[in-house]
Order: structure tokens, then sequence, then C-alpha cells
């Protein structure tokens, strides 16, 4: 009986070992579970929309050729009153390098990006998800709203769908998908922040961005914000550099219209009305006797424009523009930007404490008064001048009396300008001796002056006299 006892306690034993032996493996498998999401209760869209819309998001690199002293004296302004162009023979020309975003807008090839990204670029090449790598055109630029069209040779490229901006919401999720510091694909998420945020830089004015906490840094430029129904609602544009989750967008309605006329035209079609406005102020209010300070005051009408036909007149105040009310001159600049040309904007304007409605079509603005960035720049590049009109605040700036033409508003150190004495204040009021009253004049006939040598009629202090200077 002992003997039986201890027979089956080894046994026993023995089928445990077994037991273990066989089940232990069977312990150790992990538990498989489909990533569907990683939130439990609402599920995870960022990883959805992240694979669908990375495909369709570019990388953009480009080479820019400039010119880099390589003097001990660098490029000294004095020296070179002395040595004139000598100074370039301790000068080369070198790459410079930089890194954008884009997304794909139509399978042939089109991409949407910032104007900035490619400005200027003597190369520029895009890198698609897949590694395939491009040489890539520009189709058209517009600096007003710092966006670009660009093109690569290809078929049959993913696109993204573009959604209406204006229905976007404050709290809304959105992702951002862009190339930080060159680090491709990158994925943020965050909300919109706030709406119709404006932005003031030397080359970038406008109204209406949208504000995100989406991180977005060097690189992301030119990149598509999307929203949970992955579709594009802005366009990644700018930063503020020294805050931490304050970024901006270009809403995708503003761009949709912009890229059309780019693709179309190779520029935009900018609707013109053809006024001066200013702010309305609590003096103004006062002396009008006005019930708010709401509105965008007419300071003057430029002769055949629009609004001269439509009979808008200097002093009027115009409170709506089409189904808009407009509080400041920004908001009338914003509801025009909206139109096309050829558009018959509906006015409600106040006149001598009477409200009359007025009807003005909209026309072309003329391309002479585009006074974008490019504009400015060409012009600065070739003598180192920013000017402006004489509006009555430049006139109370510099306390000058009636006068046609244009006041110099700064001068570039080592330019042409200030090389033949230019300073801040003068009035340039011919050019070649044609005859300058506006900024329409003035880069009409600077359009004109295509060789290097020009001759301005600077009035300074009561006098006139003729200023010869060598544009670069």
């Amino acid at each position: 009986m002992e003997r039986v006892k201890k027979l089956g306690l080894v046994l026993g034993i023995a089928l445990l070992f077994i037991g273990i032996v066989y089940t232990a493996p069977q312990s150790f498998k992990p538990a498989v579970t489909p990533a569907v999401s990683q939130d439990v209760f609402t599920g995870n869209p960022v990883a959805a929309i992240a694979s669908k819309s990375s495909p369709a998001v570019v990388n953009i690199d480009t080479k820019t050729l400039v010119r880099r002293s390589f003097s001990p004296f660098g490029d000294d302004p004095f020296l070179r009153q002395f040595f004139g162009d000598q100074m370039d023979m301790f000068s080369r020309v070198v790459p410079m390098e930089g890194k954008g975003s884009g997304f794909i807008v139509s399978p042939d090839g089109m991409i949407l990006t910032n104007n900035h990204v490619v400005d200027g670029a003597d190369s520029v090449t895009v890198t698609l998800a897949d590694g395939r790598r491009f040489n890539a055109e520009i189709v058209g630029k517009d600096p007003t709203y710092d966006l670009a069209v660009i093109r690569i040779k290809a078929a049959n490229l993913p696109v993204l769908k573009m959604g209406d901006s204006d229905r976007t919401q404050v709290g809304e999720w959105v992702v951002a998908i862009g190339n930080p510091f060159g680090l491709e694909h990158t994925v943020t998420v965050g909300v919109i922040s706030a709406k119709n945020r404006s932005i003031r830089l030397e080359r970038l004015n406008f109204d209406g961005f949208f504000q995100t906490d989406a991180a977005i840094n060097p690189g992301n430029s030119g990149g598509p914000l999307i929203n949970l129904d992955n579709q594009v609602i802005g366009i990644n544009t700018a930063i503020v550099p020294y805050a931490q989750g304050i970024g901006f967008a270009i809403p995708i309605n503003v761009a949709k219209q912009v890229m059309n006329d780019l693709v179309r035209f190779g520029r935009v079609k900018r609707a013109w009305l053809g006024v001066y406005m200013q702010p309305i102020t609590p003096d103004i209010v006062e002396v009008f006797g006005l019930k708010s300070s709401e509105g965008a005051l007419v300071s003057d009408v430029i002769p055949d424009s629009p609004a001269e036909k439509a009979g808008i007149q200097r002093g009027d105040i115009i409170r709506k523009a089409g189904n808009q009310t407009i509080k400041s001159p920004d908001d009338l600049s914003n509801a025009v930007r909206k139109q096309a040309a050829g558009d018959n904007l509906k006015l409600e304007i106040l006149r001598d404490g009477k409200t009359l409605n007025l009807s003005a079509k909209l026309e072309e603005m003329p391309q002479e008064r585009s006074l974008g960035a490019d504009t400015q720049q060409r012009i600065g590049n070739r003598l180192g001048l920013q000017v402006g009109n004489l509006d009555p605040k430049n006139r109370q700036r510099f306390q000058l009396p009636a006068l046609h033409g244009v006041v110099v508003l700064g001068v570039e150190d080592g330019s042409p300008a200030q090389k033949a004495g230019l300073q801040p204040g003068d009035v340039i009021q011919g050019v070649n001796g044609r005859a300058v009253r506006d900024l329409v004049s003035w880069e009409r006939a600077m359009g004109q002056a295509g060789g290097k040598n020009v001759v301005l009629l600077v009035w300074r202090e009561g006098r006139t006299t003729f200023v010869p200077l060598k544009a670069r």
C-alpha cells in the first residue's frame, strides 16, 4: 500500500511537470489586438489622416546663387565709393539652400506652396513621399498672399482634397504635415486657436490668417493644415519665433482663387476699387458728429477709378461692402480682395449724415499699381529706395506742402541712392525727364528707365535739383 502511494505521488508530480512544460509557451504568447485606435472611446483619426494624406505632401528643396564678399573689409560702402565695381573682384557666388513643403493639387503635377519658399530660387527640387525627385518649374507667384504654384512633370499623382475654410470653427482639431528642419513628413496635431489674425511683415501684409497651436517650424511652410474630414483648410505659412504654439495658416478658400489665377495667367488678377482710406479716430468722430468710429474713411479717390465712377467722394465713410460690415479700412481691403475683377460691389456709405447706397464695378488692379513685395524689392535692388505716396499721413510726417511726386521713406545703406545723398523726406518729381505724380507714374517711369543711368528730379526744402545715380 505504501508503494502504491509513492507511485501515485511520483506520477502526479510527473504529470504536473509535463503540464507546465507544454503550457508555458502558451502563457508567454503575446496577445495580438487590432491597431484600430489608440483611444478606446473616440478612436484616433490622426493616424488615418497621416496615412492617407502624406503621399500627396512633398518636400521642396531650393538653391539660390548669391554673391558673398571674402574681402577682409566686407562690402564697405566707403571703400566702394573709391573702388566701385572693382570691389566685386573680392567676392564670389555661392549657393544658398532652403527647404519647405507643399502639397499636390492635381494629378498632373501642380503643387501649391508658399511664395517665400521658392521666391528668388535658381532651382527647385521636389521630393515625393515615395522617394522620387523632380525638377520643378514655377508657374506663378503672389507675394501679397504669399502663395505660389509650381509644377513637376509627372502623372497619376495623389492629390489632397480642399475643404471650405469659411466653415472652420475655433477649437477644431487640425493636423499639420510638413518638412520641418528637413525632417520629412512630420505630423503634428493641434486646434484652430483663432481666426482672422493679421500679420504685418516686410514681405507679408495680410488679414484673415488661421492661428493654430499645431507645431509649425521652419520647413513646414507651404504644407497643408488638414481637418478631421481629411480636407485641407489652410496652408502653413508663419510662426512667432519667440513664442510656443503660435503658428499661422492661410485659409484654403483664399488660396483657391489665387491658385486658379496663377495657373491660368501666371499672376493674380486682383480686384481694385481705387480709394485711399484711413481709420476713424475719436477726434474725427467728434468733429464729424459721428455715432461711432466704425467704418473706413475715404481720404482720397483715384481719378478714373471704379470708386470715382461709382460716385464715391473724399470724406465718405464706407460702412458696408456687399454683405460684410466694415469696421475698419482693413475690413474694406479684405472685402475687395474677395471679389474678382468685373464684379459689382454694393457699398453703403455715410455722407453728410445721410446713408447712401452705391454700386462699384470693380476692375483689375493695373499692374503698375500692384505695390507688392516683388515690385518694392525690384526697385529697392536697383536704387535702394523705399518710396510712398504723398498722402496726408506722409505729408504730416515730413511736414511737406502740397506737392506732386513720391516721398522717400527709406534709403538702403550702401545703395546708389545713399551714395547720391538722397534721404527720407525728399520728394521725387521726375525720372529721366518723365514727370512723377504718384506711385503709379513712379513705377511706370522706373520701368521705362531701362538703363543703369537714372536722373531724378528731387524736391528738398523748397528747391528742386537733378540727382544722377547709377542703378544696380
